[in-house]
């Protein structure tokens, strides 16, 4: 086999990794499992983490750099409610750039979330210039003068334009975007997916963020000179954004949603 090696003296044929692979990569022969022919891997490594004795390896997820999770505690229901209840979207930020040490460590969680089909694609672009990301505020605004938003979104251009007030960035020392290939089918969704991780993780480390929606939707336009001002390569695109920096003001509460709505069927 050139992708599992099974150690046939550690498997007990217990078919785990055959019904957890997503692919239907795996049958089981007599000596344990087999590939089977004519599939396609997607490097989940389930074959290889759901294997109770470790008797299973896979090229493309090595049993060598995977992590043993029992040696970690997991939040009970209480503590992980309060966990992703916590978060909040931080728009007013101290006047402090983060750290490329820190800002490191929130990209390198986010490149671990789950993507479609484990299909990933994501790349990230981390702004540690304050003057790149006031140049791209004022792209922004630029941009939204000539778009449709412009009517509606007349009091931000004058809040920017009069008073100095950033809207977009609110102020943020950095910004993080994900960029993927054009024409990848999975972009969006997947950069949503990354961004998501990297939000959660970041106030374990004092730091805050928020969604950039107005530099998004800038960025997206076709031709947008934001792909010049990043030096986004030829051939890929800004898919999601979020600001970046350590939050001015610490929430006492956590806030309430609209009552649930749901249907069972």
């Amino acid at each position: 086999m050139d992708l599992i090696t099974v150690n046939e003296e550690k498997c007990i044929k217990c078919g785990q990794c055959i019904k957890e692979c997503p692919s239907f990569v795996l049958k089981m022969g007599e000596k344990g499992p087999e590939e089977v022919a004519n599939t396609s891997c997607i490097a989940c490594g389930h074959c290889v983490a759901v294997c109770p004795t470790e008797a299973i390896d896979n090229k493309k997820t090595p049993l060598k750099e995977q992590i043993d999770s029992k040696d970690f505690p997991k939040l009970n229901a209480e503590q992980a409610e309060h966990f992703l209840r916590a978060r909040r979207s931080i728009r007013s930020y101290k006047d402090k750039s983060v750290s490329r040490e820190e800002l490191t460590k929130l990209v390198d969680i986010a490149r671990l979330a789950p993507t479609g089909s484990n299909s990933q694609g994501i790349s990230f672009v981390v702004v540690e210039d304050r003057k790149v990301v006031e140049k791209a505020v004022e792209l922004t605004i630029r941009m939204i003068e000539k778009s449709p938003l412009k009517d509606g979104l007349k009091g931000l251009i004058r809040l920017y334009r009069e008073d100095g007030v950033d809207g977009i960035l609110r102020g943020a020392p950095n910004l993080i975007m994900t960029t993927a290939d054009k024409g990848f089918s999975n972009a969006r969704a997947n950069s949503i997916s990354s961004l998501t991780y990297l939000e959660l993780f970041a106030p374990s480390l004092g730091i805050g963020t928020c969604w950039a929606g107005y530099f998004e939707y800038c960025a997206g336009i076709k031709g947008s000179p934001m792909l010049k001002l990043f030096n986004i390569p030829e051939g890929k695109t800004i898919t999601a954004a979020v600001m970046v920096g350590y939050p001015k003001y610490t929430y006492k509460k956590l806030v309430d949603r609209n009552p649930l709505e749901v249907t069972y069927i």
